[in-house]
């Protein structure tokens, strides 16, 4: 069983930055492909970034790419998403997925197992 934990979300301004932090458990945390997804009201939950198990590649949403990066810290269990240039189109929850193998990048929600309870980011204008 992996448990995600994420935070840093929060209220910014149109053209501000926020970074949200995932907290995984387990041992073999570094093993795990991870992703970011968003859900807006009345919206489904869609993609917004992801990394592969090594770090070695990366992949974001059109709607997000060039203003926001996906990294992650294994010593410390976790996934980071800095977000910059926030838009008011940027509000949503932000969720944490993870898979506990795999080798590629995972851009579909159906391939992730493991989810976090969510964070949410408001952007005013």
């Amino acid at each position: 069983q992996v448990q995600l934990v994420e935070s840093g979300g929060g209220l910014a301004q149109a053209g501000g930055s926020l970074r949200l932090s995932c907290a995984a458990s387990g041992r073999t945390f570094s093993t795990y492909p991870m992703g970011w997804f968003r859900q807006a009201p009345g919206k489904e939950r869609e993609f917004v970034a992801a990394i592969t198990w090594n770090g070695g590649s990366t992949y974001y949403a059109d709607s997000v790419k060039g203003r926001c990066t996906i990294s992650r810290a294994d010593a410390k269990n976790t996934v980071y998403l800095q977000m910059n240039s926030l838009k008011p189109e940027d509000t949503a929850v932000y969720y944490c997925a993870a898979r506990t193998y795999g080798s590629g990048i995972y851009y579909n929600l159906r391939e992730y197992t493991y989810w976090g309870q969510g964070t949410q980011v408001t952007v005013s204008s």
